[in-house]
């Protein structure tokens, strides 16, 4: 079994009425060895915008990303496509801090009629995090304050998909002892309505980050 930690960045919309693009998806693929879970891969792509073209400042303050990443990347259909292939046929779980970026995936995939069955046993690390913690769901835990209390350094750039990815698969080596898993199907989850809320919390690099980012996950816990 596979664990998949992701993280999506998405345009800055200042209208909720209109849905938000998926602009990057960052990825690490941790598999369990003699109870735990090391690192053994990594994705990342940038993703071109399809409703909402034009880059603005706001989106590119807040996630880095510019016009001409957005341009030169894949299509979200030919970005998902190649998420698949990384994925691969051994069973997984997806896992992401929080359960937004699972209900922007799913709207996006809706939206473009590409099927739901891969996003299959999705995890929410933000809430198994604060209840390990004892705290109330309405008083969830973000991803800093999550690092600070295990005492894991963060590492790159926030709201960065991969950067993000990494932190939080840092976060999940932490406390994968404690942590029960779920299994469902996107296919068969009823529809999503609820609002994607931003909160504090180039194509793939020429040179593979891989390597560098797995000597930090062995050295930061």
């Amino acid at each position: 079994m596979n664990y998949i930690v992701f993280d999506l960045e998405f345009t800055v919309l200042r209208n909720s009425k209109h849905m938000a693009d998926i602009l990057e998806i960052g990825a690490i693929m941790l598999r369990e060895e003699q109870g735990t879970p090391m690192m053994v891969d990594l994705f990342h792509t940038h993703v071109r915008p399809f409703h909402h073209k034009t880059i603005t400042p706001q989106t590119t303050e807040f996630t880095g990303i510019t016009q001409e990443q957005a341009d030169h990347a894949p299509t979200f259909t030919e970005a998902v496509s190649l998420f698949k292939q990384w994925l691969g046929d051994t069973p997984y779980y997806l896992c992401s801090w929080g359960p937004d970026d699972k209900q922007q995936l799913v709207r996006q995939c809706r939206a473009q009629n590409i099927p739901l069955n891969w996003i299959a046993n999705f995890n929410d690390i933000q809430r198994m995090f604060t209840q390990l913690q004892g705290s109330s769901l309405g008083q969830r835990i973000g991803l800093q304050q999550a690092l600070t209390l295990t005492d894991i350094r963060f590492f790159g750039t926030h709201h960065s998909a991969l950067d993000d990815a990494f932190n939080t698969a840092k976060l999940f080596k932490h406390v994968f002892p404690q942590l029960a898993f779920e299994q469902n199907n996107a296919a068969s989850d009823p529809l999503y309505t609820s609002k994607i809320v931003y909160s504090d919390e180039d194509q793939e690099e020429p040179t593979n980050p891989f390597s560098k980012l797995a000597s930090l996950f062995n050295d930061a816990i």
